[in-house]
C-alpha cells in the first residue's frame, strides 16, 4: 500500500531557487515530493508563516546542558577552557546512563524548539561511572539514540575516539577514564551504536577522534580506516595552549599538522579551528572539509574568534554547533558569529559576501549547506527527495512585521530569539506547535528530577 499524501501550505518559503510565496509542498513518507508556489490555501489547510530548511546543529555534547550556568564562578587565577574543563569533569562523574538520556532530550528538545532539526553528537562518555566499561559497549550510545527517538530530531551519532591526555600519546588521566578505548575495542563500539541508532529515521553514524592531543597517528590513521564513507569530526586548533604543545611535539600547527598527515576531505569537519594561519585557512577552504563553528560556546569559554572572513572568501564551507549548549538558540548563534567579528574588526555586515547581500540570511544559507554536508546527510532543502524538515517562523512576532524575504531571516537572526520560532517539522511530523515541543512537558519534568538530584 503506497503511503498517503499530505500538504503543508506557506504564506512563502526559501526554496533552491529563492523566496517563493503562496507555496505547498506534498510530503509522503516523511519527504518532500512535490513543490508548488503561487498556489492560493485550499479550504483545509492551515495557513502557517514563512518557511525554512531546518538548520543542522553539527556539534553537540548534549550531557553539558545539564551544567549550563555552573561555571561561572571565578576561580583563584585566570580561568579558561582548562578551568572550565575541571567544572565539566566534576560534573560528568554523576551521570549514569538514565541521568544522560534525560538531560540529552532536554536538549534535543530545545534544540528542535529553536530551529535545529538535526544534531551531530559529539558522543566520548562511553563508560560508566568507575571507568568500567558497560557490557553493552554502546549502552551510552544507546541512550543518546534514545533521546533522539523520544524527541524526533535527526541523529548524526560521532562515536569519539579518546586515548591520551597530550600530544605523543601521553597518559590519560583519572577524569578521563570514561573516555578511553583501544582501537579493538572502538570497532566494536562503532558496530554497536551502529545497531542503537538503527531504528531511526535517517540516521548516521561517524566517527570523531577527539583531539590530536588525544590519539597517536597510528591510531588516526587506524580511524580513517574504520570510518569508511561516514563523517569524520575532530576538535582542532582551539586553545592556544593547544597550539604550542602541538608545535613542540611535532614542529607544526595542528591544522598544518592534520592536513599534511591525514586524507582531509569534504568527509572531514574539522571543529572550531580558531587560531590558524593564513595558510591554513587557505588549505582547509582547498580540502573541501567543513569547518564547525560554535560561536557561543567559543565566546563563553573566551575562545577567540576564527578567521571566517577570509574563510569564506576562499570558498570555505562552514557549520553551526551548539557544542556546550550553555544556550541553544538559532538566532543567538549566527547574531554571535557576525557580533564576534564585528567587534574585532570595527565595521558591519562582515560575514555578507557581496553588495547587496543579507547578512542573516547568507549565514543561514552557510550553515545549511555546511552543517548537511558534515553531519553526512547533504544540504538542508525544500525540494522534491528531500526530508520534510522545516521550520516555520511566527507572522505575527513583532521582529517580522512587514519583512518579506532574507529580511525575515535578518531579522529573526539580529533582532529575534528562539520565540520567533513558530512550528517545526521533521521527516515530516510536526514536532513544535506554537514554539513548544509536543512532548516537552513530560520530557521537562523528567529533566527537572534528574538535575534537582545529581545536583543536591
Amino acid at each position: 500500500m503506497t503511503d498517503p499524501t499530505t500538504t503543508l501550505w506557506f504564506e512563502s518559503a526559501l526554496l533552491e531557487t529563492g523566496w517563493a510565496r503562496q507555496v505547498r509542498l506534498v510530503l509522503r513518507s516523511g519527504a518532500i515530493v512535490g513543490v508548488e508556489h503561487d498556489v492560493a490555501r485550499a479550504a483545509d489547510e492551515p495557513a502557517n508563516g514563512p518557511a525554512v530548511p531546518g538548520l543542522p546543529n553539527l556539534h553537540s555534547h548534549a550531557f553539558q546542558r545539564g551544567m549550563a550556568g555552573l561555571a561561572e564562578v571565578r576561580g583563584p587565577s585566570g580561568d579558561s577552557f582548562w578551568t572550565w574543563r575541571e567544572v565539566m569533569y566534576r560534573f560528568l562523574e554523576r551521570l549514569g546512563p538514565d541521568e544522560v538520556e534525560a538531560i540529552a532530550a532536554q536538549a534535543y528538545v530545545e534544540m528542535l524548539e529553536a530551529g535545529f532539526t538535526r544534531v551531530g553528537e559529539f558522543h566520548y562518555l562511553h563508560h560508566d561511572r568507575d571507568g568500567a566499561a558497560f557490557s553493552d559497549p554502546a549502552e551510552m550510545a544507546a541512550r543518546i539514540a534514545a533521546a533522539a527517538g523520544e524527541s524526533g530530531i535527526g541523529l548524526t551519532l560521532l562515536p569519539v575516539f579518546y586515548a591520551h591526555s597530550g600530544f605523543g600519546g601521553a597518559a590519560a588521566t583519572p577524569g578521563q577514564a570514561r573516555f578511553l578505548h583501544d582501537i579493538d575495542g572502538f570497532a566494536r563500539l562503532l558496530e554497536a551504536s551502529r545497531k542503537a541508532v538503527a531504528s531511526l529515521p535517517h540516521a548516521v553514524v561517524g566517527l570523531a577522534p577527539h583531539s590530536l592531543r588525544a590519539v597517536t597517528p597510528p591510531q588516526l590513521t587506524a580511524l580513517v580506516g574504520l570510518a569508511g564513507e561516514g563523517p569524520i569530526h575532530i576538535h582542532i586548533a582551539e586553545q592556544t595552549q593547544e597550539i604550542q604543545d602541538c608545535q613542540a611535539w611535532s614542529g607544526a600547527r595542528p591544522v598544518e599538522w592534520l592536513l599534511a598527515n591525514a586524507p582531509v576531505d569534504p568527509r572531514w569537519c574539522l571543529v572550531h579551528a580558531t587560531h590558524v594561519s593564513p595558510d591554513e585557512i587557505s588549505d582547509m577552504a582547498l580540502s573541501g572539509a567543513v569547518v564547525g563553528l560554535c560561536p557561543i560556546t567559543e565566546a563563553n569559554l573566551g575562545d577567540g574568534l576564527f578567521l571566517a572572513p577570509e574563510f569564506q572568501q576562499q570558498g570555505g564551507r562552514f557549520g553551526i554547533g551548539s557544542d556546550s549548549n550553555v544556550l541553544i538558540d538559532v538566532a543567538e548563534e549566527l547574531r554571535t558569529l557576525e557580533y564576534g567579528q564585528r567587534l574585532a574588526r570595527r565595521t558591519r555586515n562582515v560575514m555578507a559576501a557581496e553588495p547587496g547581500d543579507s547578512t542573516g540570511a547568507g549565514l543561514y544559507r552557510a550553515a545549511l549547506a555546511g552543517g548537511g554536508q558534515a553531519l553526512g546527510v547533504g544540504a538542508s532543502r525544500l525540494a522534491v527527495g528531500e526530508p520534510a524538515d522545516i521550520v516555520s517562523l511566527d507572522r505575527d512576532h513583532p521582529v517580522l512585521v512587514g519583512r518579506q524575504g532574507d529580511a525575515l531571516i535578518d531579522s529573526w537572526a539580529f533582532a529575534g530569539r528562539r520565540d520567533v520560532v513558530d512550528n517545526v517539522w521533521r521527516a515530516g511530523v510536526r514536532l513544535v506547535s506554537g514554539g513548544r515541543h509536543r512532548a516537552r512537558d513530560a520530557i521537562a519534568a523528567r529533566y527537572r528530577r534528574t538535575l534537582a538530584r545529581i545536583l543536591a
